[in-house]
């Protein structure tokens, strides 16, 4: 325990992530993406771990757990409105896959599924999409209420129904 009274939980491998250090205005460009770049190199240089037709699987890089999953289009498109129907489906389905192979190899409590779109949102290459598939098991980095038992919620669940029923209700339907 430090002088401060706070434990520290130490993850120096991921300084290079957090500074940046890795990233490149290169990545904007399919020339420079990794997402790009790497279904194309030699098997035992790539973290792909499954090919679709549309779509593949391949280990992130800088994983917040064992089996971390990132499911990437093969195109280099930015946005999830942008993927046609087709990758669409296969997205949902590797997604479904790699959930179903985590659980046969290394049975977690759970997952978080998710994609982080826009560096504001907190993409770290947010020119190409990309839906993280993430294992969890109890207590594996929800140290929040484990060590100080406490959640983390920035706003009332009230103000953020009342916010999101009132969008919903303004917000015309995709026409079919």
């Amino acid at each position: 325990m430090s002088e401060d009274g706070l434990d520290r939980l130490w993850t120096p491998h991921r300084m290079a992530y957090i500074s940046g250090e890795d990233r490149s205005d290169a990545y904007e460009q399919p020339e420079g993406c990794p997402f790009c770049v790497g279904p194309g190199l030699p098997e035992q240089d790539s973290l792909v771990v499954a090919r679709g037709e549309l779509v593949f699987a391949v280990l992130n890089l800088y994983p917040y757990n064992p089996g971390h999953l990132l499911v990437c289009p093969y195109r280099h498109v930015a946005d999830y409105t942008d993927l046609t129907p087709a990758e669409t489906v296969e997205v949902a389905e590797f997604t479904q896959r790699a959930m179903r192979v985590i659980r046969g190899v290394s049975s977690p409590h759970g997952f978080n599924l998710g994609m982080n779109q826009g560096s504001v949102a907190g993409a770290g290459i947010a020119a190409h999409l990309h839906q993280h598939v993430v294992p969890r098991w109890g207590g594996d980095g929800n140290f929040m209420p484990v060590i100080a038992q406490t959640k983390v919620l920035p706003q009332l669940l009230g103000d953020t129904k009342e916010l999101l029923a009132k969008a919903w209700a303004t917000s015309p339907p995709e026409p079919r």
